[in-house]
């Protein structure tokens, strides 16, 4: 099974949507591993957009992500990070199909709701940085499981 991280960002946590879009991930199957509501201190901020630093939208990242508490949630099931990218939508909301978060829910790209792991090496970073290895539920076994994945 892969893992992948998803965070709502202070836009959706400040806009009551935290319940919405959890429902979103677990109607299509996915398996909730790991979850904080938390304040992103700016190191932690910093490191997770570590890839964009010194290009002109960094600090705005980062003063974004900082502005608020946000959901951190790491995300199990088969295919789980493309599932994730795909329930999420483009990052461009206007480009997003209806039916995704941000599709249905965001206007701005500077305000689209939530983030998702683009990747299997972004994910396992990603989990790193805002999971301990503890912090994750690793022997769950949902009845359920049969029922969604071969």
């Amino acid at each position: 099974m892969e893992r992948t991280f998803v965070a709502i960002k202070p836009d959706g946590v400040e806009r009551g949507l935290i319940g919405d879009i959890i429902s979103r991930f677990e109607k299509r199957g996915l398996k909730l591993v790991g979850m904080k509501f938390m304040q992103v201190p700016t190191e932690l901020a910093e490191r997770h957009y570590g890839e964009h630093k010194g290009k002109p939208f960094f600090d705005g990242l980062v003063k974004f992500i900082t502005s608020g508490p946000i959901v951190a949630m790491c995300w199990e099931g088969k295919g789980a990070i493309a599932l994730c990218r795909n329930v999420i939508g483009a990052t461009k909301p206007a480009d997003s199909a209806m039916g995704t978060i941000r599709g249905d829910l965001a206007l701005d790209i500077s305000r689209n709701i939530v983030h998702g792991s683009d990747g299997p090496e972004s994910a396992a970073r990603e989990v790193g940085l805002f999971f301990k290895d503890e912090e994750l539920v690793s022997t769950w076994n949902r009845t359920i499981d049969k029922w969604i994945c071969e």
